[in-house]
């Protein structure tokens, strides 16, 4: 007996309703005699073409239509052929709306929209950590943006956090015994945000760091010379950058990524998750 058609209909790229069915159809040991997709069908003109194309040829139906008004047109043609379908989304949809009192977006491709953003994510955190502390400074010109500052001034969570957001985040130390990397003078200075403290805040979070690592406090990283020493070279270098310098004194992670956000014109998220 010859098996019928399977005939994928989408308002999206198709990928959804067809891997569906080949994991139904394998349940069954059985294989279409071929998977035909119609894709990006997002208007109800191009139905009754593609119900009579799977009615002449005794062919079933699969969709996952979320727009609507074409979903709609669709079962009731099928159903006016005598052509057999399956609509993978409209009860479940359905069900959803009544579950959580909210109406869908019907937005066809949102799945692929979102595996987009993820990678997108995936990619940025990867390039954060590749990036992190300056070790490989050709990623300062390849970065969306470039975070500069003295030891402590959150350069690292910072990075992992704004890249959350899909950006690619270079961070870069500043110590007044190493060389600056070229590659800062040879981006849009836009593009970098240093990272400032207050003397007292950075004596306090230097001291209590070498203390949890079962050192002297009192030590000459957490000295208030060292750390005026720092703090004059630093402003040099972001005065003869003209970048922005945003201070990180007393500021969550949170607060200051947000300020960041909103000055690079992203939109903040407060439900953003670390």
């Amino acid at each position: 007996m010859t098996q019928p058609a399977v005939y994928v209909v989408s308002d999206s790229t198709g990928e959804t309703a067809e891997l569906v069915t080949r994991a139904a159809l394998s349940q069954f040991g059985q294989t279409p005699k071929f998977i035909h997709r119609f894709h990006h069908i997002d208007s109800p003109e191009m139905i009754e073409e593609i119900v009579d194309l799977v009615a002449v040829n005794n062919g079933i139906i699969v969709h996952t239509i979320v727009l609507e008004e074409v979903r709609e047109v669709l079962n009731k043609t099928a159903s006016d052929f005598g052509v057999p379908i399956i609509d993978l989304f409209g009860p479940l949809l359905a069900q959803l709306e009544q579950t959580y009192k909210i109406k869908p977006l019907s937005e066809p491709g949102k799945v692929r929209s979102l595996d987009e953003a993820y990678f997108n994510k995936v990619a940025a955190i990867e390039f954060a950590v590749e990036n992190d502390d300056g070790r490989n400074p050709r990623g300062i010109l390849q970065a969306d943006y470039v975070l500069i500052g003295i030891s402590r001034t959150s350069k690292t969570p910072l990075s992992q956090y704004l890249a959350l957001r899909g950006l690619k985040i270079a961070n870069v130390p500043i110590v007044p015994e190493a060389n600056v990397p070229d590659e800062l003078f040879q981006i849009d200075p836009n593009k970098i945000i240093g990272l400032k403290i207050s003397k007292k805040k950075l004596n306090q979070i230097r001291s209590e760091r070498l203390i949890s690592i079962g050192l002297n406090g009192d030590g000459t990283y957490s000295s208030h010379m060292r750390i005026d020493e720092e703090l004059i070279f630093f402003k040099k270098l972001t005065d003869k950058l003209g970048c922005f310098v945003l201070d990180v004194t007393n500021k969550a992670i949170e607060e200051t990524a947000n300020e960041i956000l909103i000055r690079i014109g992203e939109i903040v998220d407060e439900n953003l998750e670390l």
